[in-house]
């Protein structure tokens, strides 16, 4: 005897969130003033895979500024 095929739906897909692409300055703490891109006019830069999110480029840049601003603070 011949098995009875199952009318389960299957299961949904799952919805991804979409990560933020406007920030908060981290020099004037001006709200929405910072728009990431994957292509800006910006002078920081980065080099940009498959992979990457404006999420990211905005980490590398904040994480580039405090390396900066240390330099300047041991420097001074």
């Amino acid at each position: 005897m011949g098995k009875r095929k199952s009318r389960a739906k299957p299961p949904p897909k799952k919805r991804m969130d979409k990560l933020d692409t406007v920030f908060c300055c981290p020099f004037c703490n001006h709200g929405s003033s910072v728009e990431c891109r994957m292509i800006c006019q910006e002078n920081f830069s980065t080099t940009v895979t498959a992979l990457t999110e404006p999420i990211d480029i905005y980490s590398e840049w904040i994480d580039e500024c405090e390396r900066v601003n240390n330099l300047e603070d041991d420097g001074a």
